[in-house]
């Protein structure tokens, strides 16, 4: 069986788990500090939040940000539920933008369009929330530089892309954002079993994270209100969640960070083999902007008679999976008054669309299958 992802584990993996396992401290130790610190060099960040999922940091991304009731969130429909759920979980209204028919991420120039009907309106979003799907960053220095126009705080969701390069800059530095929010789960490009992070350049943004994350409590004597030297008194100075990562988790993370370049390498590797043996044949490649070095999370292809390909695919053992089913068109948010047609882009994209696999693992013998059972029907 051939998954579309599935995470890459060697020994040096698992002996730094074990490690912590033998430790005295497996949970709020010293390696989720050291996870942080090696995550901001390589993202070239200032400072940066584990948390136990990449919607955990979303949602206290929303919260440090100051989204709440009365505010609007607007991110992209071609995502997971999530990157619109955390926006109800601030009491805030969510609202989509549509994708580029090309690349399959949030279009500027729709973002445009729809900014200047929400200034007349006087509804403007306090956060847009781009995706970098696939794990190509969308077109962050125009969305930048609306958001200077019209005032919005901008959440990159990079779940799909840590490791990826925008401009010559790695994503995750926050130069054309707030936050950026980075996914290891283990279909992604690294793991840490479950566990997500946010990234930011602000510390005042990054002290409301920190907060957010661990209950509203803290240690920190700048913080406290009243200043004391007794070291067991912590201070809860605002509401918060349980939302840290394990040592467990990050010891785990750290270890697959020392390979993400490897593992960018042969994703990359089988995304120019898929490139060249199915380009012509009866579908659509996905776009590479020549600004971008994407991770290469998913590889997506469009086909005209999805359903028979993807059964034909799974009927050889090919387990190919289809992201995503436009958010807007599930029911709950159907049930909130989003109706079809409203982002078509996003609609005719996932009428047609199969991710194919690409991991770490993936050999040259299964992509060699994998190609061929594709000649086999998209002929």
């Amino acid at each position: 069986m051939i998954p579309y992802s599935k995470q890459s584990i060697n020994d040096d993996d698992i002996n730094e788990v074990i490690k912590v396992l033998k430790s005295e401290m497996i949970t709020q130790g010293p390696l989720v500090e050291r996870f942080e610190k090696t995550i901001c060099s390589y993202t070239s960040s200032n400072y940066s939040v584990l948390t136990n999922s990449a919607t955990s940091a979303l949602h206290i991304s929303c919260l440090a940000l100051g989204l709440c009731e009365g505010d609007v969130l607007w991110t992209s429909p071609n995502s997971y539920v999530a990157s619109a759920n955390v926006g109800l979980l601030c009491n805030a209204e969510v609202d989509f933008v549509d994708i580029d028919s090309e690349t399959y991420n949030m279009c500027s120039t729709a973002l445009s369009m729809k900014l200047r009907d929400a200034e007349k309106n006087g509804k403007l979003p306090k956060i847009v929330m781009p995706v970098h799907f696939a794990g190509q960053s969308c077109d962050m220095i125009n969305i930048k530089k609306l958001s200077e126009k019209y005032g919005f705080k901008i959440i990159e969701d990079a779940s799909h892309a840590i490791g990826g390069v925008y401009k010559n800059t790695k994503i995750g530095s926050c130069k054309f954002s707030d936050i950026t929010v980075f996914s290891f789960h283990p279909v992604k490009i690294i793991t840490t079993a479950e566990g997500g992070c946010a990234t930011t350049n602000d510390e005042n943004i990054f002290e409301k994270l920190k907060l957010l994350s661990s209950h509203g409590v803290t240690r920190n004597p700048k913080n406290m209100v009243k200043k004391t030297l007794d070291k067991w008194v912590y201070d809860q100075i605002s509401i918060g969640f349980n939302y840290r990562m394990s040592d467990l988790n990050a010891a785990l993370g750290l270890s697959q960070l020392l390979r993400i370049d490897s593992f960018i390498n042969k994703r990359n590797k089988i995304a120019k083999k898929y490139f060249q043996q199915l380009k012509n044949l009866d579908l659509k490649l996905p776009k590479q902007e020549d600004y971008n070095s994407s991770a290469l999370h998913l590889f997506p292809i469009q086909v005209n008679n999805r359903k028979k390909i993807y059964n034909l695919l799974h009927q050889n053992d090919i387990k190919v999976n289809v992201h995503y089913r436009p958010i807007h068109t599930q029911p709950f948010w159907q049930n909130r008054g989003f109706k079809f047609g409203l982002f078509p882009n996003s609609e005719l994209y996932y009428s047609k669309a199969i991710s194919l696999p690409i991991f770490y693992d993936l050999n040259d013998e299964m992509q060699d299958y994998v190609i061929n059972v594709l000649q086999k029907s998209c002929l």
